[in-house]
């Protein structure tokens, strides 16, 4: 099942195994219990902490990994490969008493959860949102004897799929009923079983010091902003909802400078680790509600604690656009997605529709041709705005129609899940339908600065925020970077170094403000403010 590269990998990480561990299989006659078998047999061939055997589970073909002489609390249904594969070796390693880089406070917090929580993840293996999701809910399992979880490939076990209408990707359930949809991470999964923790979260971050700069986003930008402003020696922290941002919904990234191919989740993974070298006080799992300026600058959480900050980066990112027509809402993840490469696997032999004739709609396109049975795009001007080397691929394909002129004015279903579209043809006003059983919507971005509406910060009509060369806003100590701004490019590298940019700003202006005598007002209104401080 595993070639000699990837066991001589996995040899590596095993060695990690302190405890003995059983890995019970349940299987029967069918191609994929054997696929299963094999992969059990090649990793207990590797470590001799490591002992198989078979036992009857409720869905076949499935593995579950515990300590030695406990009753397992995770589990596989399907076969863990591709993006799962790391989730199938953390949970090894986590069983066999490896320890969780995790915060230490959040991982004691969860072993002291009460209750009785069993969780079930339907995935796909082509969905990149998915293993954070399956490593949160396994480190949960494995900390506390009172969860369970167990990963779900919806693949495997169309059935279940078909009976619970998953047509996105994770979908988790808690006790039998649905819990969430899409990615989540490990503090806002126990942030939702652990009644009384945001409470108690802001509580204490109301206690915090506070910081010389505050970067708000932890995506490209907010990352580079928070290491230039850390190498500087100032107290520096964080705030995110999560780590990563948008980039952890990008699967190839080819164009990122002196790198000719990573993943987003990993390219996320490393930003957040050079973070962590500079000790940067990171605070995930919080969004922002408000930000005002009085004696220093506040940002306020949607969780009830105020932070304070001498300076602050705004670097909030931007999330997919939505099309806004009847039935979208309606229809969400029941036909309706936004990731191609997380839920395409669902519509497998299917018609769908790709709203959108730009690189993420085109490439999209390219990537569900291969697993649909056909692909319409739909765009509303007259040319596609798709880079020409994508446009010619897509086009080439035998099973890709491109519509241009066309205005998408609903989206429509039987109640339970999508089965067309309308849409107006511009040059002609007609009214048309297409049969399909999804739609994918890639139009673009809308800035994440909702919570700046009530705020002095300036902004164009679209929502993004207006910045000068040095990503500074219209509050004097306030700067901001990336996809949120009024940069045009939204891309990775350039947030970087909007960040960096922005960071750089920021520091100026708290040595501006720390002039003791002499200036414009502006200055003695600065110095004040950093004496207040």
């Amino acid at each position: 099942m595993l070639d000699a590269n990837v066991k001589k990998q996995l040899d590596t990480y095993l060695q990690n195994i302190v405890n003995p561990i059983e890995i019970s299989v349940s299987t029967d006659s069918s191609a994929k219990a054997a696929e299963l078998s094999s992969l059990a047999e090649d990793i207990a061939a590797l470590s001799d902490k490591i002992a198989l055997k078979q036992e009857d589970r409720k869905r076949t073909p499935s593995m579950a990994i515990a300590p030695a002489g406990e009753t397992p609390r995770v589990s596989f249904a399907g076969i863990p490969m591709g993006h799962e594969f790391t989730s199938l070796v953390l949970a090894l390693l986590q069983a066999g008493g490896h320890p969780s880089k995790a915060d230490p406070e959040l991982l004691e917090q969860i072993r002291n959860i009460q209750g009785e929580f069993h969780f079930e993840t339907y995935i796909s293996l082509s969905c990149q949102n998915c293993p954070d999701v399956v490593q949160a809910l396994n480190l949960m399992a494995n900390l506390n004897p009172n969860i369970t979880h167990e990963m779900i490939d919806g693949a495997l076990f169309q059935q279940e799929v078909d009976e619970r209408q998953i047509m996105a990707v994770p979908a988790v359930y808690l006790n039998g009923e649905h819990f969430g949809q899409g990615r989540m991470g490990l503090e806002e999964i126990v942030a939702r079983i652990d009644t009384n923790a945001g409470a108690r979260k802001a509580e204490e971050l109301n206690e915090r010091e506070p910081y010389d700069v505050l970067v708000v986003g932890g995506g490209p930008a907010g990352a580079a902003a928070a290491i230039y402003a850390a190498r500087k020696g100032i107290r520096t922290g964080l705030v995110a909802e999560r780590f990563g941002g948008q980039v952890m919904d990008t699967v190839g990234i080819e164009n990122f400078i002196s790198v000719p191919y990573t993943e987003g989740p990993k390219l996320a993974a490393s930003l957040e680790q050079h973070v962590k070298e500079y000790g940067v006080d990171i605070i995930t799992g919080q969004r922002a509600a408000d930000l005002t300026r009085k004696q220093m600058i506040e940002l306020e959480l949607q969780s009830g604690a105020t932070l304070l900050s001498k300076s602050v980066v705004l670097a909030t990112g931007a999330r997919w656009r939505e099309l806004g027509v009847p039935g979208e809402a309606e229809y969400k993840t029941r036909g309706v997605a936004y990731c191609p490469h997380c839920d395409g696997p669902f519509f497998k032999g299917k018609h769908v529709a790709v709203i959108g004739g730009g690189n993420s709609g085109i490439e999209a396109a390219i990537d569900l041709a291969g697993i649909v049975k056909h692909v319409t795009v739909l765009e509303f001007a007259d040319t596609l705005r798709a880079d020409d080397v994508l446009v010619r691929k897509a086009r080439s394909l035998p099973n890709v129609d491109i519509i241009t002129n066309a205005q998408t004015t609903e989206i429509v279903g039987d109640g339970k899940k999508v089965n067309g579209l309308a849409y107006t043809d511009r040059e002609s006003g007609e009214s048309k339908k297409l049969a399909l059983a999804g739609v994918f919507v890639q139009i673009g971005l809308v800035p994440n600065t909702e919570f700046l509406k009530d705020s002095d910060v300036g902004m164009n009509p679209m929502g993004e925020i207006e910045i000068d060369s040095r990503g500074a806003t219209s509050i004097p100590g306030v700067f901001a970077a990336g996809d949120a701004t009024t940069v045009p490019y939204k891309q990775i590298v350039i947030s970087m170094g909007a960040g960096a940019t922005a960071a750089l700003g920021a520091f100026d202006y708290l040595i501006r403000s720390s002039v003791d005598e002499g200036g414009t007002e502006q200055e003695e209104k600065q110095e004040s403010l950093s004496v207040a401080s």
